[in-house]
């Protein structure tokens, strides 16, 4: 499977879970899980135009990779630990949420910085 297939597999995954834990916050679980479910379902888009950005050579693509590898990693987190606090009353792990938010943060930097170091067209 190509690196560009995984992240559209993933950004679906996200949109799939986004809904589920949407879903199960309206219902059930409240805040914490709402707002998992929407970091989910904000970046599953993202994921999607970024992975396809980087396969047409729009972005620098290394650049492109690792932005791409922060956001997965740092939404990934950050739903995780809101998600388990909600559902759980436990965390993922001590700062989980933090680190998440922090590498996401990291991830959009690099999409910016991608953006600028590809090629001009």
């Amino acid at each position: 499977m190509t690196a560009t297939r995984t992240y559209l597999a993933i950004a679906s995954l996200f949109g799939l879970a986004g809904v589920a834990m949407l879903a199960s916050g309206a219902h059930a679980s409240g805040g914490s899980m709402t707002i998992a479910g929407q970091m989910l379902l904000f970046h599953a888009p993202v994921l999607m135009a970024a992975a396809l950005a980087r396969k047409l050579d729009l972005i620098h693509d290394r650049i492109g990779q690792i932005a791409l590898a922060l956001l997965v990693l740092g939404v990934t987190l950050f739903s995780a630990d809101l998600a388990l606090r909600a559902s759980q009353g436990i965390k993922l792990f001590a700062m989980a949420a933090p680190v998440g938010g922090i590498l996401t943060m990291a991830g959009w930097a690099g999409l910016t910085v991608a953006t600028f170091m590809g090629r001009a067209r």
